[in-house]
């Protein structure tokens, strides 16, 4: 668990720890990329009557405090992490649905480009590249050798047939 002291940062800014906000908290920071549901369902473990609104409103206080951070993961829900974690960008697996963080200072380069050709400056923390990872990679590799063998394989049968039928 992080160390972070939510308490004090919550006090310091006129609200208290609530029971539904420590659960809250806690389940962001356990599953780390998780959707509103998926928060759901681990402070229902411990809670069982908290429902989908609080958690969604929980976590858009949280989110307005800075304790809190969301990034747009594929089309459905946002997923959220602690905010005090580093900054980070993800690397999404559109096979396997893994999130990978990366540091932000990969992008630099396009960071400063932007800034110099758009005068744009860029919230890398939002920020998530669709691809696919380093196992989906060889997964699929590995079957396309497998059809381009198979092809090769089937081609010289397909030639073989027709001259046994001629026999």
């Amino acid at each position: 668990m992080v160390t972070t002291d939510w308490k004090s940062d919550l006090r310091r800014r006129g609200y208290r720890l609530t029971p539904q906000r420590q659960l809250v908290l806690e389940a962001v920071d356990d599953l780390e990329h998780a959707t509103p549901d998926g928060i759901l369902c681990e402070v229902r473990k411990t809670a069982s009557g908290i429902n989908i609104s609080t958690v969604y409103r929980t976590l858009e206080l949280l989110e307005e405090l800075g304790l809190v951070s969301h990034a747009h993961l594929g089309h459905g829900a946002p997923t959220y992490h602690l905010a005090d974690r580093y900054d980070h960008m993800h690397l999404v697996c559109r096979d396997c649905d893994q999130v990978t963080e990366a540091d932000v200072e990969l992008a630099a380069p396009l960071v400063d480009q932007l800034r110099e050709r758009f005068g744009f400056e860029t919230d890398m923390k939002h920020f998530a590249i669709f691809g696919r990872c380093q196992d989906c990679t060889a997964k699929a590799a590995k079957a396309a050798d497998a059809a381009d063998a198979a092809d090769a394989g089937e081609a010289p049968e397909t030639a073989a047939q027709p001259e046994a039928a001629g026999d």
